[in-house]
């Protein structure tokens, strides 16, 4: 992906695809008296210019995610994808992209429908039960009924990948025409992010390259989940250490299953 700045303030993304090559321009509407010096890294954009930037790479990452779900359930053992653990309900692979590796866990949870454990992974309030780690959780902006833009911040006592770090992200949610439930959850560009919510404190911003859910409905009131993450926290922390770090990231689906059985008890009660 190529970023450019003409002398018309044009946003040029380019994606190349196997032999295909798509070309997204977007006019990022700049506000000078927003910036002190001709390169600061802070850029003032449009509701409207934003809001087509973000459907724009929401959509890359629902593919991204979709992919990544097809290949799993296919086994495609030619799709670059490595399992680091595999039991009868739960698989969790890697694949390089770039400095960092994707994780991929993918579980069977059973008496729990795509609705019941959408509505926990969605719900911001109840981010903290299922991600010790997590301190505040919150809302910047509703760009669509189903496009939001969100603050995610971690304290000291969080574990090191997110020691003291924050996180700027579009949440999208889509659901397909086979029923199948989509989250696409990603960071705004640093200089898009730093324009829209300037750091407040000495936190870190770190950058979640690309993350969701895939869930698929099926029989007996059950589904299958795909979680997908790819995590650069910034700051000094060596490569390796975040990918041996990110293989734990993974494990927070379990922490969600529980809750969305819980919940099942307590509505059926």
């Amino acid at each position: 992906m190529v970023f450019m700045l003409l002398p018309l303030l044009k946003f040029v993304i380019c994606k190349k695809k196997s032999d295909d090559i798509f070309v997204t321009l977007f006019f990022l509407h700049f506000d000078a008296m927003s910036s002190p010096a001709p390169c600061s890294s802070t850029w003032s954009i449009s509701e409207d210019s934003l809001k087509r930037y973000v459907q724009y790479a929401s959509e890359n990452c629902i593919q991204e995610l979709l992919s990544a779900s097809d290949s799993s359930r296919n086994g495609n053992g030619n799709d670059g994808w490595k399992i680091v653990l595999l039991d009868s309900c739960m698989e969790i692979s890697k694949r390089r992209s770039g400095s960092f590796h994707i994780f991929r866990s993918r579980w069977l949870l059973k008496s729990v429908s795509p609705q019941q454990f959408i509505s926990v992974a969605n719900a911001i309030d109840a981010a903290k039960q299922w991600d010790p780690d997590l301190v505040e959780a919150r809302y910047i902006k509703d760009l669509e009924e189903n496009l939001s833009i969100i603050r995610l911040r971690f304290g000291d006592a969080s574990r090191p990948l997110f020691k003291n770090r924050e996180f700027i992200v579009y949440e999208r949610r889509e659901t397909m025409d086979d029923g199948t439930l989509v989250v696409a959850v990603a960071s705004l560009p640093k200089e898009i992010a730093a324009g829209l919510y300037p750091k407040q404190n000495k936190a870190i911003r770190g950058l979640l390259l690309q993350s969701g859910w895939v869930v698929e409905k099926l029989e007996d009131h059950s589904c299958m989940v795909t979680y997908v993450v790819q995590l650069d926290p910034a700051g000094w922390l060596p490569k390796f250490f975040v990918n041996r770090l990110n293989t734990k990231l993974v494990m927070i689906i379990e922490n969600l299953k529980k809750l969305a059985q819980r919940n099942q008890l307590a509505s059926a009660i």
